[in-house]
């Protein structure tokens, strides 16, 4: 039995090594090391009779790594721990008479390993009959130990390590053909074209088991410059950067390539050169820490073949896909424009609407409260006309006429005014006039033109501010919108009632309040507040006349100077309150 290392080639065996001529030069197999045999007898004397007669040769400067076992036992350790095994020098009766064949059930049916050859050896032919060892068994080849000179034995052992080589052929071959069918599958599903590249790097690398760097570039027919589209190893950041950062062998490799139009390898160096249906050109450059094998250039060839189709269907899919990207886009901008239009339009058509409807408020309003006043106006003159045709006229009851047709007159031009205020501040591109001005003197001016009537009524109107408040608005504007309010005041408050008028500054701005004493508010005409020819519940108490625009024009004022208004009930018979605020900004005056 061997100590426990046996199955390493020993030291002092060096000198046994040999080695055999392959079937040429660039085989996967032999560029890859020695090749393995083992010597599995518990005979010492055939391991170092076998070592003897191989030790006097050497072929092509292949040399052989021998591994001893001398046990069947010791010979499953070994083909386990060494499945590139090329051939089994394999003794038939060791520790058993049937340990060798048990061996090749092992092997073949646990290890499944199909390639390694087992030339059967036996010093007993019968007690394994040739014929029924070669039928039950997976061998391949039997031989007595008595044939086995230094000829023979060379003739077998190269026979068997020939057919092995073939087999590995087979095998690398089956293996390529498989990873190219899944590689195909893989980049066809790609859509992408540098994913495209990227992938063909990594299973050409893996195609050959070899470790590879480089690129893959793409020019487009009947140009003279070229794009990198990927890259490996050291020439991944090529990718990024573009071909400027190729270095100048890579650079010459390409450009060689391109002018071949072909395939070539050259040691470690391998170009490949594909020409898509489209008239594109893709050139693959690679550096290898080996030559490629025959097998491996086949199996390279062949996956290439495959490629031209992938990159037409890749750069298909891209247009397509930027196509249709240009085409979502024009119909999200159409769509954008139509909505847009449509926007206008509806716009348009409610401010047509509006218009319709501000117009027939207005034709009923004009119809309703001018009625009276012309009918008043024409009554009174027919009568001044019957007062002057008498002999001698009246003047004096002619005169009464007269007043009583300036005052309608008077009424008529109010309600003229209110109505043509409206239509103004109706208009969409009105702008105030800003002024510096002085709050407490427009309310002033405004409580004193109303004064008169208050006075008629017997009511009292009291102010409550500053002698001077500056600020900046539209005088004119601002002192209607207090107008507004105080009128309506006086118009509403009963004979002998109290209105207070209110002005005030503070961190939210300038506050103007009127106070009447009038019926207050209901919860209709809160609702209704503020709105266009909206008459309020409460009826005028001097006969007054009103168009329903004051409070609407009085709003609007007020928003256009960017304040706020409300109307707030006083409770049952107290009247009710109101109010707007300006802004600082426009309260505030020049510093």
């Amino acid at each position: 039995m061997s100590d426990p290392n046996q199955d390493a080639p020993r030291p002092e065996d060096d000198d046994d090594l040999v080695a055999i001529l392959d079937d040429g030069p660039g085989d996967a197999v032999t560029e890859a090391g020695r090749w393995k045999v083992a010597i599995i007898d518990d005979d010492a004397a055939i391991h170092s009779g076998t070592k003897y007669a191989l030790s006097d040769y050497q072929l092509a400067g292949h040399r052989l790594d021998l591994y001893s076992a001398f046990s069947a036992a010791e010979g499953r350790t070994l083909l386990a721990r060494h499945p590139d095994m090329a051939v089994v020098l394999l003794d038939v009766v060791m520790e058993s008479d049937g340990a060798g064949l048990d061996l090749v059930e092992y092997i073949r049916k646990e290890l499944k390993n199909d390639t390694v050859r087992i030339i059967l050896r036996t010093g007993q032919p019968g007690q394994a009959p040739e014929r029924q060892v070669i039928v039950d068994y997976d061998i391949n080849d039997y031989k007595a130990k008595t044939e086995l000179t230094g000829d023979k034995l060379f003739t077998s052992l190269t026979a068997a390590i020939r057919s092995y080589q073939q087999l590995m052929r087979l095998v690398e071959t089956r293996r390529g053909l498989e990873l190219i069918v899944e590689a195909a599958s893989e980049l066809f599903d790609l859509k992408s074209i540098k994913k495209l590249a990227a992938g063909v790097l990594t299973q050409i690398a893996g195609l050959v088991q070899a470790s590879c760097e480089g690129i893959l570039v793409l020019r487009e027919d009947g140009r003279d410059h070229f794009a990198v589209l990927a890259g490996s190893g050291v020439y991944a950041p090529v990718a990024a950067g573009g071909a400027a950062l190729l270095d100048a062998a890579m650079d010459q490799l390409v450009q060689r390539a391109f002018e071949r139009r072909r395939h070539a390898f050259e040691a470690t160096e391998t170009a490949l050169y594909i020409k898509t249906s489209s008239g594109r050109e893709v050139v693959v450059a690679l550096t290898s820490d080996r030559p490629l094998s025959d097998t491996d250039q086949t199996l390279v060839a062949v996956f290439c073949g495959r490629l031209s189709t992938a990159f037409d269907n890749v750069i298909l899919y891209e247009q397509l896909q930027a196509a249709n990207a240009t085409l979502e886009r024009r119909v999200a901008d159409r769509t954008r424009q139509l909505t847009l239009a449509n926007e206008r339009l509806t716009a348009q058509w409610q401010r047509l609407k509006r218009t319709n409807d501000h117009k027939a408020d207005v034709l009923g309003t004009v119809a309703h409260d001018l009625k009276n006043p012309l009918g008043v106006i024409l009554g009174r003159s027919e009568m001044m006309n019957e007062w002057l045709c008498l002999d001698p006229p009246n003047i004096d009851r002619a005169r009464s006429q007269i007043e009583q047709i300036r005052a309608s007159v008077a009424r008529m031009t109010s309600m003229v005014d209110e109505l043509i205020n409206d239509a103004m501040l109706d208009a969409e591109d009105i702008v105030l006039r800003l002024a510096d001005i002085d709050a407490a003197a427009i309310v002033g001016a405004v409580i004193d033109a109303n004064a008169p009537l208050a006075e008629r009524k017997g009511q009292m109107l009291v102010y409550s501010g500053p002698d001077a408040l500056p600020g900046r608005a539209d005088p004119d504007r601002l002192r209607e919108a207090i107008d507004n309010l105080v009128s309506n005041a006086v118009k509403y408050s009963p004979p002998g009632g109290r209105i207070s008028v209110s002005l005030a500054a503070s961190e939210a701005g300038l506050r103007i309040a009127v106070s009447d004493s009038g019926p207050g508010l209901t919860l209709e005409d809160e609702q209704r507040l503020f709105g266009r020819f909206q008459r309020l519940s409460a009826k005028p108490t001097g006969g007054e006349s009103s168009t329903g625009l004051g409070l609407f024009i009085c709003r609007r004022i007020v928003e256009l100077h960017g304040g706020r208004i409300t109307a707030t009930d006083n409770g049952p018979g107290s009247g009710a309150t109101f109010a707007f605020t300006l802004p600082p900004l426009v309260q505030r005056g020049p510093s």
